[in-house]
């Protein structure tokens, strides 16, 4: 393993900036998003994706947006955090699904119809299951590359 190492890498290793590290972040995971994407639109009739080409540009809406949604929970919910357990569990929730809603008519419009999702409430459920397992799989990837140390 050394000797791969050395040679796929360089011989002087710089710490990664922040910028790098966003970077990195954002790009593997909308290439994991990538991933799911695919599998569901070919294995299910509930995704519908025209094209590669589509999908990889959905991918990076879909990265784009989730994590907008992680950072606006956090910071929503890092300002209530006062509040009792039951409401702050509420207002999470309803951050939760109500963005998926957002996510859902963000896709419509960027995509039309060569991006949909098919069944109860529009297609919410389906985006919720496949938005859920994005997140799911993000973080298998970023486990397992923690312990690579």
């Amino acid at each position: 393993m050394a000797s791969l190492t050395h040679d796929l890498l360089p011989a002087e290793i710089d710490v990664a900036s922040d910028s790098q590290r966003l970077f990195a972040l954002f790009f593997s995971g909308a290439f994991v998003d990538l991933i799911v994407l695919g599998l569901f639109a070919q294995y299910t009739h509930r995704v519908y994706i025209a094209n590669f080409s589509t999908a990889v540009f959905a991918a990076v809406v879909l990265q784009v947006l989730l994590k907008l949604t992680v950072i606006a929970e956090h910071r929503i919910l890092g300002r209530l955090k006062n509040w009792s357990k039951f409401p702050r569990l509420l207002v999470a929730w309803l951050i939760l699904i109500g963005s998926k809603f957002i996510i859902l008519g963000a896709l419509s419009l960027a995509f039309g119809e060569d991006v949909h999702f098919r069944g109860f409430y529009h297609g919410v459920v389906w985006l919720i299951l496949v938005a859920v397992t994005m997140l799911a799989a993000e973080e298998v990837v970023v486990r397992f590359y923690r312990r690579l140390r």
